[in-house]
């Protein structure tokens, strides 16, 4: 079984307190492994809400060290090992995560997992099957390429866009953007969305972790006009949305993985 799950799509306090978007992140299940891409606020709320059970990750992801990434960072780590009792799963972040002196992660949670990996640019890592090779970011964030064994997945937090992207993110099936703006002035906007997806080249897009003004420029408008320039189907992730890597069917309302 493999599936998407988008927990939350909030990038802001704003979509976060006003339109009832969680930033739980993203459970990607390929086969038996269950991982959990930047758990933010709302990510054990959603997690029991979608039927997901923490205590089956394999491992979590984490971009960067900020509150819509790793809010609830420390309270997945204790759900998921019973509060230290059963070390288990393994931690791949940026070093400015793992040890910054700044770190949403405590030390007392870090102790916990099995094992924690620190992801510097250009290296790569394996998860069982499952290959997670970093993306350079032009920030201390970093993204992620999966290569399962039968889809590639990139997933690319807040970021500004630059044409390293487009090598680093080839010959991927499917290309998740957080915080695309509906206008180039406000950070990864949707032209740069358009630029990269003709690029690399997916099967499907799907943008994600909406600021209030991507919120109020409609992410369904702005995902379908980025399909059609683009030249490839374009989706705009809602809270519980799942996505099926091998088929790339959406479904939007489905709140749970099962049937997947």
């Amino acid at each position: 079984m493999s599936a998407i799950l988008f927990l939350g799509t909030a990038g802001d306090s704003f979509v976060l307190g006003k339109h009832g978007r969680n930033a739980g992140g993203i459970i990607i299940q390929i086969n038996e492994n269950q991982l959990h891409i930047d758990p933010g606020p709302g990510a054990l709320t959603s997690s029991k809400r979608c039927d997901i059970n923490p205590r089956a990750t394999t491992a979590l992801l984490v971009s960067k060290n900020s509150l819509y990434t790793c809010g609830d960072l420390n309270a997945v780590i204790d759900a998921m090992t019973y509060s230290g009792f059963d070390k288990k799963a393994v931690l791949v972040a940026n070093n400015e995560v793992i040890n910054g002196p700044e770190s949403f992660l405590l030390h007392k949670y870090r102790d916990y997992l099995e094992r924690f990996i620190v992801l510097e640019s250009g290296r790569k890592v394996g998860i069982n099957e499952v290959e997670v090779q970093s993306i350079t970011l032009s920030d201390k964030s970093i993204g992620f390429k999966l290569i399962a064994p039968e889809f590639t997945i990139c997933y690319l937090p807040s970021t500004k866009y630059s044409s390293a992207l487009e090598e680093q993110c080839k010959n991927s099936n499917i290309l998740i953007l957080n915080s695309v703006s509906p206008k180039k002035e406000d950070g990864f906007s949707s032209e740069d969305a358009i630029k990269l997806i003709k690029a690399v080249g997916p099967k499907l897009a799907i943008l994600t972790n909406f600021g209030i003004k991507m919120i109020e420029a409609d992410p369904l408008y702005e995902a379908r006009e980025i399909s059609k320039a683009a030249g490839v189907p374009t989706v705009a992730a809602k809270d519980g949305m799942v996505i099926n890597p091998l088929s790339y069917s959406a479904d939007q309302g489905q709140k749970t993985l099962r049937g997947f």
